[in-house]
């Protein structure tokens, strides 16, 4: 008989255990690419497990092998959300691995910042300008325009990734064939620059460069609006953000629910809560600029420069730039490198 109870005892806790296990599991949402360095990804995740009650374990992969990952799993999805930078939005779309979902903030979200099905929308965005280390120009103003780096008071003090290699690298090239007057089916005024510019014996280097900035060995580097904040803000570094004054280019985060994702019910809802007030506010006071910028508090919103100053940041047809990345990177590498 005592044996019998023993028995039963366990197999009551086991029963208790998984019911347990299940109960934790129904309250996690699975993102890919949610790195807790990352835009303060670690906040976020916090602040979606005491609002909402789901857990959401970080994960460090970027957006190429969020991508790879899914395609791979298309048939039995792990992930129930993601997050990708917009080309790779794009191409999850293509794939059919990513699922149409409006998120309770939906009409807030500019038209051209989301997918008009809802299969990816902007969380945030990053724009692209100059980061410039003040101190290290000795003197020389502050440029203001892509013109003004072609000067040759600014030798061997510009910087700018790769433009065939690193996503911010190509983004820059965007931009300033954009303002230059090319399109994306003429890249000239983009390759012409890049070459003119060689006269400046600019730095390429292939990755992230912001300690490259801070420490002064770049003067000027082409990069997002949200690092040359973070270096003023966080840092104390003597770093303005300028945003040329020909135009720029804005580059959208995003994310999508992922198409049969196993807890979907807890992906939409982690999905709202990112776009929610205080997940928006989130974002900005990690010097991103929130889609809905009526999220952003006042005091948040004096570190950024002002609205007018971003007028001169345009979205483009964001399908179109992926399509034409391999083409320009190979006319990169053989007339402007």
């Amino acid at each position: 008989m005592r044996m019998r109870l023993q028995h039963l005892s366990r197999a009551a806790l086991l029963a208790l255990g998984l019911a347990a296990s299940s109960l934790a599991l129904a309250q996690n949402a699975i993102c890919y690419n949610c790195p807790t360095e990352w835009a303060d990804w670690g906040s976020q995740l916090k602040a979606i497990k005491a609002k909402t009650g789901i857990t959401v374990p970080p994960d460090n992969k970027n957006s190429g092998q969020s991508l790879a990952q899914l395609v791979a799993e298309k048939a039995s999805p792990v992930a129930d959300v993601t997050y990708l930078g917009v080309t790779f939005a794009i191409q999850a779309q293509k794939e059919g691995v990513v699922s149409a979902y409006k998120p309770a903030a939906w009409n807030d979200i500019p038209d051209g910042l989301k997918d008009p099905q809802g299969q990816w929308f902007t969380i945030h965005s990053g724009t692209l300008g100059f980061m410039v280390n003040v101190d290290a120009l000795k003197g020389k103003p502050v440029p203001q325009s892509w013109a003004d780096l072609l000067k040759p008071d600014y030798k061997g003090l510009i910087g700018y990734l790769d433009p065939a290699s690193a996503f911010v690298g190509y983004v820059g090239a965007v931009a300033i064939n954009q303002a230059r007057g090319g399109t994306l089916d003429n890249f000239g005024p983009a390759i012409d620059y890049f070459k003119a510019l060689q006269k400046n014996e600019p730095i390429v280097p292939k990755q992230t460069s912001y300690a490259r900035v801070l420490s002064g060995e770049i003067a000027i580097l082409l990069d997002y609006d949200f690092n040359a904040y973070r270096a003023k803000y966080k840092d104390q570094a003597n770093v303005q953000f300028v945003i040329p004054t020909e135009g720029t280019l804005v580059v959208p985060y995003v994310m999508s629910l992922v198409a049969k994702a196993p807890h979907a019910d807890n992906g939409r809802k982690v999905l709202d809560f990112v776009l929610s007030d205080e997940g928006q506010a989130l974002w900005a006071n990690a010097y991103l600029r929130p889609v809905r910028a009526g999220a952003m508090s006042k005091e948040v919103q004096a570190r950024f420069l002002p609205a007018s100053e971003y007028a001169r940041a345009k979205t483009i047809d964001y399908a179109k730039m992926a399509a034409v990345q391999k083409g320009f990177s190979e006319r990169y590498l053989k007339e402007a490198q």
